[in-house]
């Protein structure tokens, strides 16, 4: 089966269903690291304070609390990515054992639908958990340069040297944050992709239920009042 013969399986409402998700994803990331001036994010509020951080660390002594913070930080990239590993893995497997898969939705919808369909569906989910785990280990790898720049300021306040270093930890720390959120962007689509398993209008369900989420989170949670108070 070539892939024009693959496309004709879908219907329409599938390709904009898709496309929808595909949009909603870019666009909330685009919106969440690109607000208004007059209504950051909270992902923008945290980057101020990621500043603040930095600047405090110039004059604290010792700098057990930064490191241990940054140590912190490392640790939930790692876990997110191994998370993510693990649930490719089994995402793969289904795949390859998709014939059971279509026997069950067979039995569930008393419907036939070819297998390739499944795997295309799951697909989609293993696109955005690969995304996912690239980001986060980019994040992960982020922090750890921050901290070695973190390491190289001078423990001296007065030396013209530690404000430049540590405003370059600074940036280093909210680059990780911004890939981290991206990652766990990823990881929400991907669950709002499941849906597409059970059909078109539940994928777009799916999809605008997890913006509506995200954006929340990002723009009217309480979190994000307490952060501007």
């Amino acid at each position: 089966m070539n892939l024009m013969d693959r496309i004709t399986l879908f219907a329409p409402l599938d390709m904009a269903a898709v496309g929808l998700l595909l949009f909603f994803w870019q666009a909330m990331g685009w919106w969440v690291e690109r607000p208004s001036a007059r209504r950051p994010s909270v992902s923008i509020i945290m980057a101020g304070y990621r500043r603040e951080w930095m600047r405090q660390m110039i004059t604290r002594e010792p700098r057990i609390f930064d490191a241990q913070t940054i140590g912190t930080l490392r640790q939930g990239t790692s876990f997110f990515a191994s998370t993510c590993v693990i649930a490719l893995g089994g995402l793969l497997a289904l795949i390859g054992n998709a014939d059971q898969v279509a026997g069950v939705a067979r039995d569930l919808t008393q419907t036939s639908t070819p297998v390739v369909v499944w795997e295309i569906k799951l697909l989609l989910v293993v696109g955005f958990l690969t995304n996912s785990f690239l980001k986060f280990a980019w994040a992960n790898r982020l922090f750890g340069y921050c901290s070695v720049v973190v390491a190289a300021v001078p423990n001296d306040p007065s030396n013209p040297k530690a404000e430049g270093i540590a405003t370059k930890a600074a940036e280093l720390n909210i680059a990780a944050a911004r890939s981290f959120n991206r990652g766990l962007r990823s990881v929400y689509f991907a669950l709002a992709s499941i849906a597409w398993l059970a059909g078109p209008l539940p994928l777009i369900s799916a999809a605008l239920l997890t913006t509506v989420v995200i954006w929340r989170r990002e723009f009217a949670s309480r979190s994000r009042r307490i952060l501007l108070d």
